[in-house]
Order: C-alpha cells, then sequence, then structure tokens
C-alpha cells in the first residue's frame, strides 16, 4: 500500500530547532522524525512514499533522495501551507488506490496495523487511529462522535464544547474518495482547508468511516518539551525491552 507522508510543515513552535531545517529533521533520541515514521510505515506493508514537502524542502530531498531502506521516495510540493487538506491534494496525482497517511511530526509505537487491516479486510472509506484524552484537553484536536458499531458520524475541528474526549491521531487510510472531498473543502477561520472538514463530507454522503482505539503511544511533537517527552519515552521503552 502506497503511503503518504506530510512533511511541509515549518514547525514554528520547535524553534530554535528548526531555524536551519525542516520540523520533520528534528532529531529524537538521534532519529530523524521522518525516519521514525518511514521505518513505522515500512513494518505495516508501505510499498511507495509519497512525500508531501514545503519548508527547506530541499534539506530532505537532499537526504534521502528516491529511496529509503529500499522503498522508492516521491515528492510533491505545497507550495503555502494552507491546511492539511490542501496538502493531501499535492499527492493525489501519485495515489492510485488505497492509501496510508501519517504526519511526518509523530513518534508512535502502536497498534498501526490494526488501521491497515480493517481498510483491507473491510474496504472501509477510511479508517483512523484515535486516542482518549482528558476532556479538558480534546478541544485541541479534531474530536470525533461514534455510534455503537465504532464508525464515526461525525468529526469537529478543535469544538469549543466536545462532544466527546476521542481524537484523531496523525495515522489514516483512505480510498481515493477523500480527494474529492478535499477539493469541496471551504476555507475555515483559520484559512485554511481542514483534514476534519474532509472527513466530514464523506461522512455526509454515506461513507464508512471506521474508527481504531490505540494501543500503545504516541508523542505529537509540536514543542521542544514534546521532543524531551518522545526521548523519555523511547528510552524507558529500550530499558524495559533490556529487562
Amino acid at each position: 500500500m502506497q503511503a503518504v507522508v506530510l512533511a511541509a510543515g515549518e514547525g514554528t513552535r520547535l524553534r530554535p530547532l528548526t531555524e536551519e531545517k525542516p520540523k520533520v529533521l528534528v532529531e529524537v533520541d538521534g532519529t530523524p522524525l521522518i525516519e521514525d515514521v518511514f521505518d513505522n510505515l515500512i513494518e505495516i506493508g508501505a510499498t511507495e512514499f509519497i512525500v508531501v514537502v514545503g519548508y527547506r524542502k530541499e534539506k530532505i530531498i537532499e537526504r534521502y533522495d528516491d529511496e529509503y531502506r529500499n522503498v522508492p521516495i516521491m515528492y510533491a510540493h505545497q507550495r503555502e501551507q494552507l491546511g492539511l487538506a490542501h496538502a493531501i491534494l499535492q499527492a493525489e496525482p501519485h495515489i492510485d488506490d488505497d492509501f496510508m497517511l501519517m504526519l511526518g511530526d509523530n513518534i508512535f509505537r502502536a497498534n498501526l496495523g490494526d488501521v491497515v487491516n480493517r481498510q483491507r479486510e473491510d474496504r472501509a472509506d477510511a479508517a483512523f487511529l484515535v486516542e482518549e484524552v482528558p476532556y479538558e484537553e480534546a478541544s485541541r484536536y479534531g474530536v470525533l462522535d461514534t455510534n455503537e458499531y465504532g464508525e464515526i458520524v461525525e468529526v469537529m475541528e478543535k469544538p469549543d464544547d466536545p462532544p466527546s474526549n476521542l481524537v484523531m491521531t496523525g495515522f489514516y487510510t483512505f480510498t481515493p474518495a477523500i480527494f474529492h472531498a478535499c477539493h469541496l473543502v471551504q476555507p475555515s477561520d483559520r484559512g485554511e482547508y481542514e483534514l476534519p472538514d474532509a472527513i466530514d463530507l464523506l461522512i455526509q454522503s454515506g461513507r464508512t468511516i471506521d474508527a481504531i482505539r490505540m494501543d500503545g503511544w504516541r508523542v505529537d511533537v509540536g514543542y521542544p518539551e514534546d521532543r524531551d517527552r518522545a526521548e523519555d519515552r523511547l528510552v524507558a521503552e529500550t530499558e524495559s525491552d533490556r529487562d
């Protein structure tokens, strides 16, 4: 299965770590974020990477060229950072069938393969890895409402009054139907084309969207302290494996 990696962000909140390089090349425990993403995706069957680049894109292209661990890499350029739905559309010309999508700034040690298996077995139009967070934190994320079958019935981007504490992580699978939805999305109040809005359009059109609960952990590396937290988790995991 092809895998789209979103790696166009400038990472202003990570400065000074991103003054000379893109966010995805920030290292966690000696490994660039994007390499951790690549490794995770290879483990669950990625056959090709489509990397959406933007800020200091030449640093990524020079470093990885056209392959990583024998998996081919293609690049798509997001010239303006106009939101995740806009970023996904840059990859559209390169996608042939169902694909994985991972944000390039997340460290995962979780059941990503369960999401891919659900996509393959049920032919859902999308499947997401989701996690529960404290209710007071839910408004920072894309929040989900599900029915009794685990299907997502509504998605809201950073709502003031979240209907649940179930939120999207940075890993998804989609059919190409997501591209049509992304084309229909209108700019949000932030002036961006939001991925949750595209997903909501899929839901409204009767598409099947499955939510897979996360078993494990992840860290969204948005601030320098998040990098430190991710390193602490990785070191603790390594020490636990040795024991």
